[in-house]
């Protein structure tokens, strides 16, 4: 099994990586592509970094010019100006594309969980200047899924228990089958907690996403694990809260997956987003 280092010391090496303002230090940026093709912008999950799209950055970038954001206050990025909250950092990641990437090239915006909640105000901001907007597995949708209570890391444990804090999320929350937790998934896992700054669990029991997604003026689409546990009562009814305020949503359903589908089945999530970006091409 390759380790964390294996796969992201290669994607590191041919990144080209850029900084944007945040709060009182920098939004990090990396980039694999090229200026000819079109720009494709992937904001992680909570308490995560760049490291959530390891498994579908190298596809992704043959096709497109793939740029992975560190969300205010987690991976590499610094924290948020007040207030500590989605919308801020949806500024920051908005002032970051427009620095970055000309409005005449409209890239499409690709959000994972609790980058759902940033991208969305993210592309209130940035309107046209986007594509689309695809989200996967996000929350503040008003459904309020209830899952078990988070284990949590202690000064007291060793490196075993700590371990086992780690696979234990990923088994509440990330992956639908405990099976398919390998060392590589606790080793991100452990590696984006111990960056993580910027709390975000407390925004997901809101109905934020689902009352400001009237403000998109970009096209949506969906992307969902059919096993992923937020998904309740059901992925369809995460579609329609979605096709309240976006009719044309486009929406993909990938095969026994859970939650961080990106992950768990990447050949199928990577299939699936670029036959979702290539119909709205």
């Amino acid at each position: 099994m390759p380790s964390l280092h294996d796969l992201s010391a290669p994607l590191e090496q041919c990144a080209s990586h850029y900084r944007t303002p945040c709060g009182d230090g920098d939004l990090v940026w990396r980039r694999w592509g090229r200026d000819d093709a079109r720009p494709v912008i992937l904001a992680h999950g909570g308490s995560g970094s760049w490291t959530h799209w390891l498994k579908v950055i190298p596809a992704l970038s043959r096709h497109y010019d793939v740029w992975a954001v560190d969300l205010p206050g987690l991976g590499d990025s610094a924290m948020p100006p007040a207030p500590l909250t989605p919308e801020s950092s949806g500024t920051v990641v908005a002032a970051g594309v427009r620095a970055l990437i000309p409005a005449a090239r409209r890239p499409h915006l690709v959000s994972f969980s609790f980058g759902g909640h940033v991208g969305m105000f993210a592309a209130i901001a940035l309107g046209q200047h986007l594509a689309s907007f695809t989200v996967s597995g996000c929350s503040a949708l008003g459904l309020h899924p209830k899952l078990e209570a988070f284990p949590k890391e202690h000064s007291s444990m060793d490196a075993a228990a700590r371990r086992e804090v780690h696979r234990r999320v990923l088994e509440i929350l990330m992956i639908s089958q405990p099976a398919r937790i390998d060392d590589l998934a606790i080793e991100i896992q452990a590696a984006n907690v111990a960056k993580a700054r910027f709390r975000s669990r407390e925004f997901a029991r809101t109905t934020v996403i689902r009352d400001r997604l009237a403000d998109v003026t970009v096209p949506l689409a969906a992307i969902w694990g059919a096993r992923d546990v937020l998904a309740k009562p059901s992925v369809d009814a995460v579609f329609d809260v979605l096709r309240m305020h976006h009719p044309e949503l486009i929406t993909r359903v990938v095969p026994d997956a859970g939650h961080w589908s990106m992950y768990e089945q990447a050949d199928a999530f990577t299939a699936a987003l670029l036959d979702v970006l290539a119909e709205r091409a």
